[in-house]
């Protein structure tokens, strides 16, 4: 049985982050697991659990049975909640502990995607019930291991694959949820267009158009006269899109051009991961 052809882009994309998260905190001492990462209140053990937890998930085993803490003050929403319970339950584990339980996980999956013969339109259980496409859990899957693969970078002072598979994946993800940054949440005027501009690993310039109706879509063909243009480099784009960032941080790094006020209201809106 062989992978879908479909699905294989989305493994081949999650192997890669997953073997270079394995091998980034493989030599890792027990303190180096405690760093804190850009994303809110994990660590890198957290982030390591994280991986594991959501894999296992994918593998259908049981979630585990744990009462989270009162005082996580990042935790706020149900999904968080549903998202921190793999967490808090490994965050006394020992960092051998955490690389072998990785291993293990990533033996697994391995093993699941090669005898994987399902097709791409399935449906199984997502997180908190939801049932979703074995497309959409491989995709999801690509996109949030590579966002946690940068989250670790970036903590270990381990820059790199900024254009890696799982980027072309993420940079797909993100582009979908732009249309409803621009129109619904930043209230971008009817009839107008928004044009981001990114330069960097991955380049891509996309014109979001405001119909009438006041519904956005997204084109690759550029605007004349854009209502307000972003200017900016991949990696800030990411950051900011995933929530790793505020806008004020990272004020250096956009250029805004055309009505400032919409261009606020994007850069205020423009965190899309839950």
């Amino acid at each position: 049985m062989s992978l879908h052809p479909t699905l294989q882009p989305y493994a081949d994309a999650w192997t890669h982050s997953v073997e270079a998260i394995s091998e980034m905190v493989q030599p890792l001492a027990e303190g180096e697991w405690n760093r804190r990462t850009p994303c809110p209140g994990w660590s890198v053990r957290d982030i390591v659990s994280h991986v594991i937890g959501m894999d296992c998930e994918m593998l259908g085993d049981p979630r585990p049975i744990h009462a989270l803490p009162r005082d996580l003050f990042h935790v706020a929403t149900e999904h968080q909640r549903y998202m921190e319970m793999q967490v808090d339950v490994r965050r006394h584990h020992t960092a051998p502990e955490m690389t072998s339980e990785l291993e293990y996980t990533v033996i697994r999956r391995n093993r699941q995607l090669r005898n994987e013969s399902r097709e791409p339109g399935t449906l199984m259980r997502g997180p908190l019930g939801t049932e979703i496409t074995l497309e959409q859990a491989y995709r999801m899957r690509a996109f949030d291991v590579w966002v946690h693969e940068q989250d670790l970078r970036t903590a270990l002072g381990r820059p790199g694959n900024l254009d890696s598979p799982g980027a072309l994946i993420t940079r797909d993800v993100l582009l979908e949820a732009l249309p409803k940054v621009v129109a619904h949440d930043a209230g971008a005027p009817r009839s107008s267009a928004v044009v981001v501009d990114v330069h960097g690993p991955v380049e891509f310039l996309r014109t979001v158009r405001v119909d009438i109706q006041g519904r956005g879509t997204v084109e690759t063909a550029p605007a004349l006269g854009p209502a307000a243009t972003l200017v900016l480099d991949w990696e800030t784009y990411v950051r900011l899109a995933c929530g790793r960032v505020t806008p004020e941080a990272v004020a250096d790094r956009v250029k805004t051009e055309g009505d400032q006020e919409v261009a606020a209201a994007i850069l205020r809106h423009f965190t899309v991961t839950p």
